[in-house]
């Protein structure tokens, strides 16, 4: 009798433990499932924001465009908002392709953590079907 309760009582114990475990990594993949939005969030505003400035941009040298005389020193703060336009894009080229290595390792990190999700799942399992027993 009395060792049919320690049995149980290390059952209960187990499951309590392999229970946290679980929970934690269940945590983790959500977590990362958030960081994964919240990255996409993040480089579509910074691609947007920028979008925002080259339009600023064109359509204040459309607006100013040089009537008749050119002021040497008007064309060379045209050529260096041209120039804004560039680095401007080439940020968002490095944002995106930023964006893409990031969410590439989380899903890395997620597809590790669901691995191991899973293989505690399995153990489990077997191992309360044989304290049961």
């Amino acid at each position: 009798m009395e060792n049919h309760e320690n049995n149980r009582n290390t059952s209960e114990d187990f499951d309590t433990v392999g229970k946290a475990k679980l929970d934690s990594l269940k945590e983790r993949i959500e977590e990362i499932e958030e960081m994964i939005k919240e990255r996409n969030t993040l480089s579509g505003n910074f691609i947007k924001e920028g979008e925002g400035m080259k339009t600023n941009i064109k359509n204040f040298l459309m607006e100013n465009a040089p009537e008749g005389e050119d002021d040497s020193e008007f064309a060379r703060e045209r050529s260096e908002l041209r120039k804004k336009q560039i680095e401007i894009s080439e940020l968002q080229l490095n944002e995106k392709v930023n964006c893409w290595r990031d969410i590439a390792l989380l899903k890395k990190e997620m597809r590790e953590s669901s691995k191991e999700l899973n293989e505690k799942k399995n153990r489990a399992d077997m191992l309360g079907r044989i304290l049961t027993e």
